[in-house]
């Protein structure tokens, strides 16, 4: 039996054609950190990221996050967004009524309405400044 009766079939996938695919691979892969290591991409200056450019704009997720960190000390600002996260996490814990109706429950209802209503003025003003 020679090899053409033998493959007539086709090609075995292992090992046979699994090492041709990664072989190429590899190569191809060489043959980009070749191309990364000789021929750097300059896409202009580098980035700081304490210094935003001023036509840049995030999604629109990320608006009112933005907003509030153009308005407040960078500082101030991050430590504010840990601080609502931290509270949105930890509200379940402290929060242990039985009660389900959001109108029977003041303070849930008022905050939860208040960060709704914050949430969506930042929006729109990130978007519009």
């Amino acid at each position: 039996m020679n090899n053409e009766e033998k493959y007539e079939e086709g090609i075995p996938f292992f090992p046979k054609h699994l090492l041709k695919e990664v072989s190429m691979g590899f190569l191809i892969l060489a043959l980009l950190f070749l191309l990364v290591a000789l021929i750097p991409a300059h896409l202009g200056s580098k980035a700081d990221p304490l210094n935003t450019p001023a036509h840049i704009k995030p999604e629109w997720y990320f608006l009112a996050v933005y907003q509030l960190l153009k308005l407040v000390p960078k500082t101030l600002g991050i430590l504010a967004q840990g601080i609502i996260l931290a509270v949105l996490f930890l509200w379940p814990f402290f929060d242990r009524t039985l009660e389900r109706n959001p109108l029977k429950r003041p303070l849930f209802f008022t905050l939860s309405l208040l960060g709704i209503i914050i949430t969506i003025i930042l929006s729109i003003w990130g978007q519009i400044s």
